[in-house]
């Protein structure tokens, strides 16, 4: 049976007439965002989204939103054609790709009076660090308490980046059902909290983290990782393996379950961002483990900055 091969959509209009038509047919759409160089764990996200919808629609965008002036958007790695044949050869396969040039470019667009301005006559306006010049992105949405904390303490611009190319997706997409990875633990609660707070007719699923057969959570990031680092790397699902077996025995004291996994990761030559218990939908840092709650890690091996997670629930 041949594969299926997946419509590459690029305009935003027409997508939205796409996901419009479609449930007018009676079908649900199923969506997984990406910004691309795809690997197993996105392909498994795929596959969940096929148990949870009929038609499945994964974007490939690399959101200029969520970098800081300090990190270099064009390093980010880019294999557009290798990930439409990982997409077209998944059960089911994808029925669209939807890889948009640039969701912050607006053109000659009007702005509150119906007037219109060039890019020349908007020069020396104040806009925001999407665009130096022209009408510029100014609406930001943001999840006040989650987004800080964890990875929020060094990127602090980082997830209101991340929940506004969200939102603009859902509303161009449209989809009934949109499905994040768990190894991004703070940004899937993130998600969550939004299209609750914000009344989108939305399902959220949270889908487990693929690993490697060593352990090593999957990541686009761990291909710039040297031979030496790769293997260093895998003391952080070490640290949080032994973690929640230790929980699970009665160690219920985190600072005590932190403090190993540090000693632990650190021994084997990472540099720990953070470490921290904390409770699984609140993100608070939780002292004693009482209820269900995940050990959230953000680790340097090089220059390479790796994050992974284990739920534990004793």
């Amino acid at each position: 049976m041949a594969a299926k091969e997946a419509i590459i959509i690029t305009d935003k209009d027409e997508m939205r007439k796409w996901t419009r038509s479609m449930r007018g047919q009676g079908n649900t759409i199923g969506f997984v965002p990406t910004m691309g160089y795809l690997h197993q764990g996105h392909l498994s996200l795929v596959q969940d989204a096929h148990n949870q919808a009929d038609l499945i629609v994964v974007s490939i965008y690399v959101n200029p939103g969520q970098f800081s002036p300090n990190e270099d958007l064009s390093t980010y790695p880019s294999d557009f054609q290798g990930d439409i044949e990982k997409l077209n050869s998944v059960p089911g396969g994808v029925d669209v790709v939807f890889n948009p040039k640039n969701l912050y470019d607006y053109g000659n667009s009007q702005i509150g009076n119906g007037s219109e301005r060039n890019l020349e006559e908007s020069e020396g306006m104040v806009v925001s660090c999407v665009e130096d010049k022209g009408m510029g992105h100014e609406t930001w949405v943001r999840v006040e308490k989650l987004e800080k904390g964890l990875c929020g303490n060094s990127r602090p611009a980082f997830f209101r980046g991340v929940a506004t190319v969200v939102t603009k997706l859902f509303n161009i997409v449209e989809p009934d059902v949109v499905v994040f990875g768990k190894k991004d633990y703070q940004q899937w609660r993130i998600i969550q909290r939004m299209v609750r707070d914000l009344d989108f007719g939305i399902k959220v699923i949270g889908s487990e983290i693929v690993r490697e057969h060593d352990g090593l959570a999957m990541s686009s990031r761990n291909v710039k990782l040297s031979p030496a680092d790769r293997q260093r790397a895998l003391s952080i699902s070490r640290a949080l393996s032994r973690a929640q077996v230790e929980a699970k025995k009665g160690q219920v004291n985190c600072r005590e379950l932190i403090n190993t996994a540090i000693l632990t990761i650190s021994e084997a030559g990472g540099t720990v961002d953070y470490a921290e218990i904390v409770d699984q939908e609140s993100l608070e840092p939780v002292e004693t483990i009482k209820r269900p709650v995940v050990f959230c890690v953000a680790v340097w091996f090089g220059k390479v900055r790796l994050i992974d997670n284990m739920e534990i629930v004793v």
